[in-house]
């Protein structure tokens, strides 16, 4: 997914600031089930992040398009673990692991349904 820096995205020296890598890689997440016409929210629960291990290569700048880019590394019965990168170009800038857990709508980690696994897994081959 190729997103735009603005403005609001930077500090006063007009580089992305940090947080902002983790809302770009949130947005990619997102718009992999919004282009298959889902909802991240599924029928009987959502994905939360458990943990998050991130590097920061080098600065994305006001005005850059970075492209984010999600593969799936590991799936087990209630998480699933995936690769996220911001590459400006070829440059990568910003790596990322995350494990996200699926949490019923009583706030409970349950099985992911058979369904919606599937489909992250021919999604982020």
């Amino acid at each position: 997914m190729n997103i735009r820096v603005y403005y609001e995205d930077t500090d006063v020296g007009g580089v992305v600031y940090h947080s902002n890598y983790l809302n770009f890689c949130e947005r990619a997440r997102s718009q992999l089930f919004f282009d298959a016409g889902r909802s991240p929210i599924l029928s009987d629960g959502h994905f939360v992040a458990k943990h998050i291990e991130a590097d920061y290569i080098k600065s994305a700048k006001f005005g850059d398009v970075v492209e984010v880019k999600t593969a799936l590394l590991q799936s087990r019965n209630a998480s699933f673990t995936l690769l996220q990168e911001i590459y400006r170009d070829l440059e990568r800038l910003f790596t990322m692991k995350i494990e996200l857990v699926y949490i019923n709508f009583e706030g409970n980690i349950a099985k992911i349904p058979d369904s919606d696994r599937e489909f992250l897994a021919t999604t982020l081959q």
